[in-house]
């Protein structure tokens, strides 16, 4: 997971029938079939950086960015996979707010990304 410019991910079950599972990751070109209904307005929101293979490694990003970003909740995690992820979360869960923030926070080893949390 968190490679740096990907746009889709797919399951185990799904690399499989692609040829795709060897390599991990493969060029790929996206069709919408469907627009989807538009999301809910509102909703809570953070930004997720990851992954680190060492809790320590997750632990100094978070430090940072918890002096960095005072008004954040920042909390670490063990990932289903094994890894660590790190999620900052912004103050009133803000879409705007974790949009920004992303955009100005980088990882040298991982990617940022704005998740939904409900």
């Amino acid at each position: 997971p968190f490679v740096k410019g990907r746009i889709i991910d797919v399951s185990y079950a799904a690399a499989k029938r692609l040829d795709i599972w060897q390599p991990g990751i493969a060029s790929v070109k996206v069709e919408v079939m469907q627009t989807p209904a538009s999301a809910a307005k509102g909703g809570r929101w953070a930004i997720q950086i990851g992954s680190f293979e060492t809790e320590k490694r997750a632990a100094s990003v978070a430090d940072h960015l918890t002096r960095r970003y005072q008004t954040a909740n920042v909390e670490k995690f063990l990932s289903p996979m094994g890894v660590w992820w790190i999620r900052v979360r912004v103050l009133n869960d803000d879409r705007q707010r974790a949009e920004s923030m992303a955009g100005e926070t980088e990882v040298k080893e991982a990617s940022v990304y704005v998740v939904r949390l409900d």
